[in-house]
């Protein structure tokens, strides 16, 4: 449970010695520094505020909007044009700030003013996720990351292990964790209002990018300014192709997690919260077609959870959760009226219970009991801690963590305590529709991170390709097929095996 007590924060000026050091390192673009702004002389922060960097500054933008009344002191990306655009933005947009330091490489950058940084907000595609965050940790770095939290099963239980070994400040950017919309749920829930919850469903509108891709055939030179090495990262070595980089990347699988990984942190967290869900037991999916390199368009995956202990007024019995993704919804409830949204635009949750229904958008927004017209002016009284801001607030949620005495410090709502389990929960369902030409319900053994029903040596069926051949009168798909081991097949989707420098080691 989380600790309520407010407490002084710590002091986090930096001395003009290390600032005057750290000032006076010149951007050296072989290394990896690509600073195109110099400070004059040393510097001294203003008192009480984080020293953040930024990796990753496509998406990371948002979050460093959220963190301005903190001092933003460097970004860093491995594509040094978008470092020059986002710079060059955040001139126009901030004219009375400045980022002193510019990188490409984050090691280079944690090496040469590492003792300058206080707090680090990750932002880089899903593959690269965990090695960065763990880096960041080991240095006493309080860490934001971007949702999924990793690509992987294996890394999330890393990074749970890790966070609690370094004791630094972290936060998952699900920002719907902070939301007032998602407390108010979890009090309905606890309530018992809809009586005791069995079924479960969510969905979302995404992929809005392609899948169901084969690897590209055409190899165009990597454009000036990206190393295209580092941004592999963990991942198999393969050629540059603008299918991949700047936004492709979450329809790959070496790369990304499909809409699964993308929307589950956001949309799951008020199901897995108020629901207290911790490991499935089982899992199944189908889904249309798919390729050994890309997720399918849409699937279906249901997990299977067990019965929990009951919390506060409702009893928790097994629930079913079914994932709805691509264009696939569950069946419309006969308490809507004609014409009213289920959930919204970017997807929504369903809650069955046995007493009534709760339907809410993503991040939990606009929740309300069904029918509508029967519980107008229905709300139930919150009693969890508020997040100042909601939504708009899970970063300076983060930010007032950083600053508190580690032993007293109240945690953010998506502390990796939390987001790690919980992301084990997302990445193993990633792998589901992969394994479903295995025809069964796929036991789940959590603690262990293994499928217990899939034996050594067992064959499974799987799409190498799948292309559209257009020459033929009708068109139809000239699909490549092939037998591969299941059981180790499936070992390696739980446990990604990274290139050479990129292991996990706490």
């Amino acid at each position: 449970m989380e600790n309520e007590k407010q407490v002084p924060r710590r002091d986090f000026i930096k001395t003009t010695a290390v600032v005057a050091t750290v000032a006076a390192i010149p951007g050296i673009l072989s290394s990896g520094c690509a600073e195109t702004e110099q400070t004059e002389g040393p510097k001294v922060w203003p008192e009480n505020k984080l020293n953040i960097a930024v990796i990753g500054v496509g998406m990371g933008h948002a979050n460093m909007q959220n963190c301005l009344d903190e001092n933003i002191v460097a970004l860093c990306d491995v594509d040094l044009n978008r470092v020059a655009i986002r710079i060059n933005k955040f001139k126009e947009e901030h004219p009375d700030k400045t980022v002193p330091y510019q990188y490409q490489n984050y090691k280079t950058m944690f090496a040469e003013i590492g003792d300058l940084i206080d707090a680090v907000i990750i932002a880089t595609p899903d593959h690269t996720h965990a090695r960065i965050t763990l880096d960041a940790m080991k240095l006493g770095k309080h860490v934001y990351c971007q949702k999924p939290l990793t690509h992987s099963v294996y890394e999330s239980r890393i990074l749970t292990q890790a966070a609690e070994k370094y004791n630094v400040a972290t936060q998952m950017g699900n920002q719907g964790a902070s939301g007032n919309d998602t407390s108010w749920v979890c009090e309905s829930i606890w309530n018992g209002d809809i009586g005791e919850v069995t079924e479960v469903h969510a969905w979302t509108n995404r992929p809005i990018w392609p899948q169901c891709l084969n690897r590209p055939e055409e190899t165009p030179s990597t454009p000036k300014g990206l190393d295209w090495d580092l941004w592999l990262g963990p991942a198999p070595a393969r050629p540059y192709s603008p299918m991949y980089h700047p936004w492709n990347w979450r329809g790959w699988f070496d790369f990304g997690t499909g809409a699964l990984g993308d929307m589950a942190c956001h949309i799951l967290d008020v199901a897995m919260r108020s629901l207290r869900l911790q490991y499935p037991t089982g899992i199944q999916a189908s889904s249309t077609k798919w390729t050994l390199e890309s997720p399918p368009e849409s699937e279906k995956v249901t997990y299977y959870f067990p019965e929990r202990e009951k919390y506060r007024n409702v009893e928790m019995p097994e629930v079913k959760l079914t994932w709805y993704d691509g264009g696939l919804m569950p069946d419309r409830p006969l308490e809507l009226e004609d014409g009213e949204m289920m959930g919204d635009n970017d997807g929504g949750v369903l809650f069955v219970g046995t007493k009534g229904k709760i339907m809410c958008g993503c991040y939990a927004k606009n929740a309300k009991r069904l029918p509508t017209k029967d519980f107008k002016d229905y709300s139930p009284t919150i009693n969890e801690r508020l997040v100042e801001g909601g939504i708009g607030g899970h970063e300076k949620d983060w930010i007032r963590a950083c600053k508190e005495d580690p032993a007293t410090r109240v945690k953010t709502k998506s502390h990796f305590g939390y987001a790690g389990p919980f992301n084990e929960v997302v990445v193993m369902g990633t792998v589901a529709a992969r394994l479903s030409g295995l025809q069964r319900v796929l036991k789940w053994n959590g603690e262990e991170m293994v499928f217990t029903n899939i034996q050594p040596g067992e064959k499974m069926r799987v799409p190498l390709s799948v292309k559209l051949d257009e020459t033929k009168v009708p068109p139809n798909y000239n699909s490549e097929y092939g037998m591969i081991d299941a059981y180790e097949y499936a070992k390696s989707l739980i446990n990604q095996m990274p290139r050479k420098g990129w292991e996990l080691e706490i």
